[in-house]
């Protein structure tokens, strides 16, 4: 059993590289680097991820979201004030998983969840469509009828030869497939090579050559935290998403600090920013690759192909990745969102549709962040909705209000509405027995409320405070008797 998963983790591993080279050389292209930058960056990052992060399965390497965060830096300053930006992210990076700051991917709710999957792949298969162009031009005629036929030819194979073997990966099938038919027949379709050429040596360690001072450190600081907070969600939103899939359990606070670890030594060695990829990782998963030894294979693999396979990789037909990337998007879309969609509550529907459109149209930390934000403002309103109260007379002639709910910033005026102070009598009872004070809002209400009782010369007795409230009273020096 123990030789099946390790073969299973080197076939998934070698699948997982081929999907990665073409990935890392656009995003490298995209900010402006040299190609070989984003291969070192995918190697190192994917390899050292692989052996001490926090989700085995996972693969990381030079990603798209962080290579649009750096284009202008590297416009603007120039490869070296990307690598010192690039080290700087990555000691964030490790702060944050020290601090153990990685449950915080717990506030992301799961309609955000939903539409950062949906966004993400439709942008994986927006991605595909600039290799149907020669220069600005889109493809037409013979040209085009034969990318479309190898891109079919693959998808079919990957969708059909589950149903014969399991023995192979089938995107691993797919791609030495269609690049042996292309071979044979001398198919005239764009292959890796047309990309750029990969061949080179080993990365050499360098510190970066910039001034060491504040000025640099004001240049490089804004990007380096943007780098930081983009790789470090994307890296958590697709470790909930592989623990879900291979339903085991993930350790965030490891793998971020592995990242930021992963980060520096790319840095170092002279290589692009990464995190974890969601579309190499669903090749990974779907290829039968689980363990760690996946992602170093995925790793070694890349270097490989730089420093002795290069000729053979630049043979690979586009058209291929291109195929195997529109089956990935299309198993990574959450289509069961949409069949739902009419069946949530309205603002779960419209954060998933908000959270899906915001990342396809700007970036993925924006869109969570307003995913967040929707979720949090309907939660509030429905917590400030549900408090109510219950109010009878006592046999003395009192007065007694019974409060149920959360009295916070969002609260504090259905709380005060529910009393009468010039209509109540001289005494009022407020039990608090099941009513929680969360913020100062609540504190600065039932203050208020005093006050307003007080002016109307009346007294207003508080009964049953939690533990926590009477602190949070005492801390404020309201009384509450």
């Amino acid at each position: 059993m123990k030789s099946k998963h390790l073969r299973a983790d080197v076939l998934a591993g070698l699948t997982t590289s081929f999907a990665l080279v073409p990935e890392c050389i656009a995003f490298a292209l995209v900010a402006h680097l040299n190609p070989l930058m984003g291969l070192y960056g995918a190697f190192i990052i994917c390899t050292l991820t692989a052996l001490f992060g926090g989700r085995p399965g996972m693969v990381s390497g030079a990603a798209g979201s962080m290579a649009v965060v750096i284009v202008a830096l590297v416009v603007q300053h120039g490869v070296q004030y990307l690598l010192a930006t690039v080290l700087l992210g990555g000691l964030i990076m490790v702060a944050f998983g020290l601090l153990r700051l990685g449950k915080l991917v717990r506030m992301v709710p799961h309609p955000v969840m939903l539409g950062f999957v949906n966004g993400l792949a439709i942008i994986i298969a927006l991605a595909q469509l600039e290799h149907f162009r020669d220069g600005e031009a889109w493809l037409s005629g013979t040209p085009l009828y034969l990318m479309l036929g190898l891109v079919a030819t693959t998808m079919a194979i990957v969708y059909l030869l589950p149903r014969l073997t399991r023995a192979v990966p089938p995107a691993l099938a797919a791609i030495l497939g269609v690049g042996l038919l292309a071979y044979l027949l001398g198919l005239p379709t764009h292959t890796l090579g047309d990309m750029a050429h990969i061949a080179g040596g080993l990365p050499v360690p360098a510190m970066p050559d910039v001034p060491w001072n504040l000025e640099t450190l004001g240049i490089v600081a804004p990007y380096a935290v943007l780098m930081a907070l983009v790789g470090l969600l994307e890296t958590l939103l697709t470790l909930n998403l592989t623990d879900e899939i291979t339903e085991s359990r993930g350790y965030p606070d490891r793998e971020c600090a592995a990242l930021g670890a992963a980060n520096l030594v790319s840095g170092l060695f002279g290589g692009m920013g990464g995190c974890a990829m969601i579309g190499q990782t669903m090749i990974n998963l779907g290829s039968g690759g689980r363990g760690r030894l996946s992602g170093v294979v995925a790793g070694v693999m890349i270097l490989l192909f730089v420093l002795f396979l290069s000729p053979l990789i630049e043979r690979i037909p586009l058209a291929a990745l291109v195929g195997v990337m529109f089956v990935v998007a299309q198993q990574t879309f959450a289509w069961a969102s949409l069949r739902v969609l009419d069946k949530v509550p309205l603002n779960d529907a419209l954060v998933i549709v908000a959270v899906t459109i915001v990342t396809v149209f700007t970036d993925l930390a924006t869109a969570v962040l307003c995913g967040i934000v929707i979720a949090a403002l309907n939660f509030a309103w429905q917590q400030a909705r549900e408090l109510y109260a219950d109010t009878h007379r006592e046999a003395d002639g009192s007065k007694l209000y019974r409060l149920h709910g959360t009295l916070f910033f969002a609260s504090t005026t259905p709380f005060l509405n529910q009393f009468d102070p010039a209509g109540d009598p001289p005494q009022v009872t407020l039990d608090c027995r099941h009513l929680s004070f969360v913020d100062y809002s609540a504190i600065a209400a039932l203050k208020t409320l005093r006050e307003r009782y007080a002016k109307a010369g009346k007294h207003l007795r508080v009964l049953h405070l939690s533990e926590r409230c009477r602190q949070l009273l005492k801390r404020a020096g309201v009384q509450h008797e």
